[in-house]
């Protein structure tokens, strides 16, 4: 008996056999089919493992068949790339000529000329299999088919072949057509072309910014000498560069930005060392190869190159938002691709901005004769609150002189122009004070300078002083508003809480990435553009409903066109707290830091003002955002060495000793805005604020431990103010319940105001001092 067999009969043994099922007994809960047979079993013998596997392997063989079809019907084209170079034309709303930009700059350079180091960076940075891979990398390839199909975006993952393919042969379009096609002829070139032709090919034909096509052009555009005289560390500053060229540009780089760059510049190095490719020991010496300073192409100069820029910025976003594409795929579709972009830049009001910032600023520098005037850059953006149009900007000097655009730029504090955003967050949140009193303009703070912010009961450490540590003891949030008083809004940042301001910020068109919620934020210690502020500010001026200064009106490329998205949004704060700081915001102009400069200005003619002066730490920059009904405009100037762009102060720019944000800045606000803007009147749904009538009582936050001495009585408005001020007609009544100072702490030279309070010294060189 064979082994089988004795194992049979001992499973047999001692054991009966279940009883077969018969197939025409149902089982329990099993419906009958007509000829007795489950439903179930019918599923079974369906689905066979054997059917699935037929099937699977049927689906894999058409695809097969499919793919070797494809390989077969597609050709590699004929590579043209400088056919699709074409010149961009931009022009102003009223759809005049602005600028046409469109020499492509390119110099394509033999392998033989580029350091073998320096090849090598590009391949350590995109592909460190390419010297081996077929072409393709079909993990990456299916990746970025799966997320087109989905609308998911696109995803890296691309070898030097097929990045060299999209370049020379096809296009940057994301769709499923065009990477098939990028699969089936980067295999080709791969079998057709050597290692060493691709990587020619894809270093001569990439985009590296600065207008730049082609190694060459960028080591000339970047570090002014040619490819072959490329060091290792440049080389992988450029190879870094091609992930994000607009967004890695070291001469533009938000801090964000330079990080990424950097450790992506440490990628590249560390990964020639693993492949053998460098030694470790020199790869340990290297330092980051800061590039030198860019230069504007032909036909950008003036104001044209920063209009040319932000325009290319916007309209790179809105296509990587509709249709789920990279940063660096947008720019290559932007870029000099034969685009019609008409702008919303008003000619006008452009030439009048531009000649209010030669007429009370650089028409006033002397770098010979005072050295800190070579030190001094302008930025403005003018927004209509109703359409969020961009409708004039300043970037600069110049274009071609200075790269850098003033206009966008986020590395200067806004200083005091933030603390309309902290009472906005106050007003929005319907928040209280340490002892449960709701905070709206009429609230008394005390206002002595270094006072230590608490935060019921405890200190947080933190007391910022004020203006020439002036002490303005109880005061209300109005006046607190146009003196610009630091300790009074550091504790009503507590109060609110510094999230929820941070919050509100954010809502309102601040770029809050990376920023901590602490109160050293309330005295604007973070960065900020005049293109930010101009937003937050035109959001209030529009009632609280989201602007989002744009500067494209419309892209049209042959035959599509570009929609852009609608400038202005839902309501990001309510009305009633919006209208509410504006009305407060009237105060600074009639009563507060900017009166010399803008209320008392000729020009004005009864126009209504609302705005607020900002002068940072150490006084490196100096703002004065404002706006009337339809015209909202931030001016910003900044200390910035011309040789080593560090930020440095203005103190006796212009012979003016301290510039403020009341001085220079608002001067050119006036100049500006009176010249170009309309004389509606505010539309406002609020009770409090200068704009309107004081109502007769007043909150205490911290109440004096005394009357204050002097009986407040009701000043006169200014003359050219619109509104009566802000300015309490009775003496306050409430049982103190704190000692805060009622008396400055040294003696001003200025006299008493109506309220009680005594002016703080004025500046004799610039009596607008914020």
């Amino acid at each position: 008996m064979g082994r089988a067999e004795e194992r049979r009969a001992r499973q047999r043994g001692g054991h009966r056999a279940a009883p077969k099922r018969r197939r025409s007994t149902p089982e329990a809960g099993a419906a009958p089919t007509a000829g007795g047979t489950p439903a179930k079993g019918r599923i079974r013998r369906l689905f066979t493992w054997k059917k699935i596997l037929g099937t699977f392997l049927g689906c894999c063989l058409l695809v097969i068949l499919g793919l070797v079809g494809l390989y077969l019907y597609v050709d590699v084209p004929a590579g043209n790339p400088e056919a699709q170079q074409q010149s961009n034309v931009y022009k102003y709303s009223d759809g005049s000529l602005l600028a046409r930009v469109g020499e492509t700059n390119r110099e394509s350079v033999d392998l033989s000329k580029v350091p073998k180091d320096v090849q090598h960076t590009f391949v350590a940075a995109e592909n460190k299999s390419f010297y081996t891979d077929s072409g393709i990398d079909v993990k990456g390839l299916a990746r970025g088919l799966f997320n087109t199909v989905t609308g998911r975006g696109t995803q890296g993952g691309s070898t030097i072949t097929q990045q060299y393919v999209k370049n020379y042969y096809l296009n940057q379009d994301q769709t499923v057509t065009r990477k098939l096609k990028e699969m089936v002829i980067s295999l080709k070139v791969d079998q057709k072309e050597t290692k060493e032709h691709i990587l020619a090919g894809y270093i001569n034909t990439s985009y590296y910014g600065r207008n730049a096509y082609g190694i060459q052009a960028a080591s000339q555009a970047y570090y002014q000498k040619d490819a072959q005289k490329l060091t290792v560390e440049q080389g992988a500053y450029l190879a870094a560069l091609l992930q994000a060229p607009s967004q890695y540009d070291w001469a533009v780089a938000s801090a964000t930005s330079k990080r990424l760059v950097t450790a992506r510049w440490n990628y590249v190095l560390d990964n020639m060392v693993k492949q053998h490719w460098l030694d470790p020991d020199k790869r340990q010496a290297m330092k980051f190869p800061v590039p030198k300073e860019p230069k504007g192409a032909p036909g950008e100069e003036g104001q044209k190159g920063y209009l040319v820029e932000l325009a290319n910025q916007q309209l790179e976003a809105q296509l990587m938002r509709q249709e789920g594409i990279s940063r660096n795929d947008a720019v290559q579709q932007v870029i000099k691709r034969g685009w019609t972009i008409t702008l919303n830049i008003d000619k006008k009001r452009q030439a009048a901005l531009e000649k209010a910032v030669k007429a009370e600023v650089t028409g006033k520098l002397d770098p010979k004769s005072r050295k800190v005037d070579g030190d001094v850059q302008a930025g403005a953006v003018s927004v209509s609150p109703k359409t969020g149009r961009i409708v004039a900007l300043y970037g600069g000097e110049d274009y071609l002189k200075h790269y850098y655009s003033n206009a966008t730029r986020q590395d200067y504090q806004p200083a005091s122009t933030f603390k309309p955003v902290i009472l906005a967050a106050a007003l929005e949140q319907n928040a209280t004070t340490q002892d449960g009193k709701p905070i709206n303009a009429d609230t008394v703070y005390d206002g002595t300078s270094g006072r230590q912010v608490v935060d019921h009961g405890a200190k947080v450490g933190f007391g910022p002083p004020n203006e020439d540590h002036v002490d303005y003891g109880p005061i209300t949030v109005q006046k607190a508003m146009n003196q610009s008083v630091n300790s009074v809004f550091a504790q009503m940042g507590v109060d609110v809480g510094m999230t929820k301001v941070m919050d509100t910020a954010k809502a309102l068109g601040m770029d809050t990435s990376g920023m901590q919620a602490v109160p050293a934020q309330t005295l604007g210690s973070m960065g900020a553009s005049p293109l930010e502020m101009a937003g937050i500010y035109a959001t209030l001026a529009n009632h609280g409903e989201k602007v989002t200064p744009t500067i494209v009106k419309s892209a049209e490329q042959r035959d599509r066109s570009v929609d852009m998205p609608d400038p202005v949004g839902g309501s990001v704060i309510s009305r009633t707290a919006a209208d509410s700081v504006t009305s407060v915001l009237t105060g600074v102009v009639d009563d507060g830091t900017a009166k010399v400069s803008v209320a008392s200005n000729p020009l004005r003619q009864g126009r209504q003002v609302a705005g607020k002066t900002g002068t940072s730490d150490e006084n490196k920059s100096a703002w004065f955002t404002g706006y009337t009904p339809d015209l909202v405009t931030s001016v910003g100037l900044f200390g910035e060495n011309p040789k080593n762009h560090n930020q440095v102060t203005l103190k006796g720019a212009m012979g003016d000793g301290r510039i403020a944000g009341g001085g220079p800045p608002a001067k050119v606000w006036a100049a500006y805005t009176f010249g170009v803007s309309g004389k509606a009147k505010f539309d406002l749904n609020t009770t409090q604020g200068a704009a309107v009538e004081p109502t007769p009582s007043l909150t205490w936050s911290q109440t004096p431990s005394e009357t204050p001495s002097r009986t407040p009585s009701s000043a006169p408005p200014s003359t050219t103010s619109t509104a009566p001020s802000r300015t309490p007609s009775r003496t306050p009544t409430e049982t103190p319940s704190g000692t805060p100072s009622s008396t400055p702490s040294r003696t001003p030279t200025g006299e008493p105001t109506g309220d009680g309070e005594i002016t703080p010294p004025e500046n004799p060189l610039n009596p607008d001092e914020d």
